[in-house]
């Protein structure tokens, strides 16, 4: 499905459901929830559906099914159901507030709206977590997910000397894409901490049951034949003045060793996008295993706030296709909370995602605990941006965590401004609760995440000026 024509008509006022995100999540819960008889609107930040794992599967950049896997392709059986329900679809829609009154504001095209919902679904998916060593934020310098969009959206692939760093499955599919593409990297640094082994191996028995140990160890073996692999870094750096020109590592103990390089390639995992869900009220808990916060949820995905609903990465990171079955869970549930169906054919229906979930989640423990990033590259290292709106450093965030005893990371704004840039902390809470809660030796769970609120994306005074709405309206969106 491509963007709707320049004709399509304005949003109406009021829909029995909005889907904020068009990934796996919320393809499927638009798609159940409509074909359920709900009047859905689905808004989604892309310029097509598909999320970040579909990326471009309305219209393909890259002929060659082979370059981007079979799993990819699994999206056009998603877009298809969705495109037959008849959910009315928004494309370049930026959210930016979301209240307990199930209000959500949002602008496409210069302007913004204002709409209201019988039940949300958030379906806003993972971001990468960051990685703030020496250099990351130099020109050369990519994650990982933003070198797969290039790929997937553009048919486009670093050239020259590229390595690719960090750890996690996003890293070695990536890896393995870019060798299909005929663009192999020259080197891929594994950080993957060597003591992860003794904590995963317990779940590993649940591993090679799940549908993820074949298709991931073949994945592997095949990166291995064509890329170098450098495992068991444990320290990591990129130099250079106008661009990265030099990465340098360190295996355990071992003299420091690096190379020339043209790009590089950043990952260790992906965490929930969680910002609209907190920023509307739901509560955040700290999971430990995957060392990042997460929006408290039910069964269904219900959250802390009645009617606003979580589904995909954006509530505990899973992979694809278990956030498609919790996106038709949280579909199924919200059409029964409008009683458009019976608590009993709810769960008639969903019996099939749920079996579908569970066998998904089969094997996450082993991933979880093996990929879980080590705690210095979850720190800001002293030379790298810590917040990269406010340009601080990590040094000076852990000076003025130490010396003043910053309780949180909110109480560091008054101090640094760290959030309170344009991207609200989405590139910065981890780094900073994490850095804070090393400098005081605390958990991150007592130092807490950002008190966030509406608008969480940056819009302007016309846009927002555009909203043809009550002055109560405006106050409830931040706007007065």
């Amino acid at each position: 499905m491509s963007a709707p024509p320049p004709g399509e008509a304005a949003p109406r006022d009021a829909y029995d459901i909005v889907v904020v995100g068009a990934g796996p999540a919320g393809l499927s819960a638009a798609a159940v929830a409509a074909g359920q008889g709900a009047s859905v609107l689905l808004l989604d930040e892309g310029m097509g559906p598909g999320g970040q794992i579909y990326r471009g599967i309305a219209n393909p950049a890259l002929p060659d099914r082979r370059i981007l896997g079979a799993d990819y392709w699994k999206g056009e059986a998603l877009l298809r159901a969705f495109t037959a329900s008849g959910a009315a679809y928004h494309p370049c829609a930026a959210v930016w507030h979301l209240d307990a009154a199930r209000r959500v504001g949002f602008s496409r095209e210069g302007r913004a709206h204002l709409v209201r919902a019988g039940q949300v679904v958030l379906a806003t998916g993972a971001l990468e977590r960051p990685f703030p060593v020496a250099g990351w934020t130099l020109p050369g310098v990519l994650s990982a997910g933003a070198a797969q969009t290039l790929l997937k959206a553009q048919g486009l692939a670093a050239t020259g000397r590229v390595v690719l760093a960090g750890c996690g499955p996003l890293l070695w599919l990536l890896a393995s894409q870019l060798v299909a593409a005929g663009r192999p990297p020259a080197l891929l640094l594994d950080t993957t901490p060597a003591g992860n082994w003794r904590h995963a191996l317990p779940h590993l028995p649940g591993f090679l049951a799940s549908p993820y140990a074949r298709k991931g160890l073949a994945l592997m073996a095949r990166v291995r034949r064509a890329v170098p692999v450098i495992g068991g870094v444990t320290d990591l750096a990129i130099e250079g003045e106008a661009r990265a020109g030099r990465v340098t590592y360190r295996r355990g103990g071992a003299a420091p060793a690096g190379l020339p390089v043209d790009h590089v390639l950043l990952h260790q995992g992906v965490t929930p996008n969680l910002n609209l869900a907190a920023a509307a009220g739901c509560a955040l808990d700290w999971e430990p295993v995957q060392a990042c916060f997460q929006p408290r949820t039910d069964a269904w995905g219900l959250t802390t706030r009645p009617g606003i609903w979580l589904a995909g990465d954006g509530a505990g990171i899973a992979g694809a296709e278990a956030a498609a079955a919790r996106g038709s869970l949280a579909g199924l549930a919200a059409v029964a909370a409008l009683g458009r169906i019976d608590a009993a054919t709810r769960d008639r229906l969903a019996a099939a995602p749920r079996a579908a979930l569970a066998r998904h989640r089969r094997g996450r423990a082993f991933l979880d605990r093996l990929y879980r990033p080590a705690g210095h590259f979850r720190r800001a290292a002293d030379a790298a941006l810590a917040c990269r709106c406010e340009e601080v450093t990590g040094a000076t965030l852990r000076a003025a965590a130490e010396r003043l005893q910053v309780p949180g990371p909110n109480q560091m704004k008054a101090f640094l401004r760290c959030g309170m840039g344009p991207c609200q902390g989405r590139l910065c809470g981890l780094t900073v609760t994490e850095t804070i809660a090393a400098a005081r030796r605390l958990s991150p769970a007592e130092i807490g995440y950002y008190n966030l609120r509406s608008p969480v994306k940056p819009l302007t005074l016309g846009e927002l000026a555009s909203l043809p709405h009550d002055e109560a309206d405006l106050r409830a969106t931040g706007g007065a």
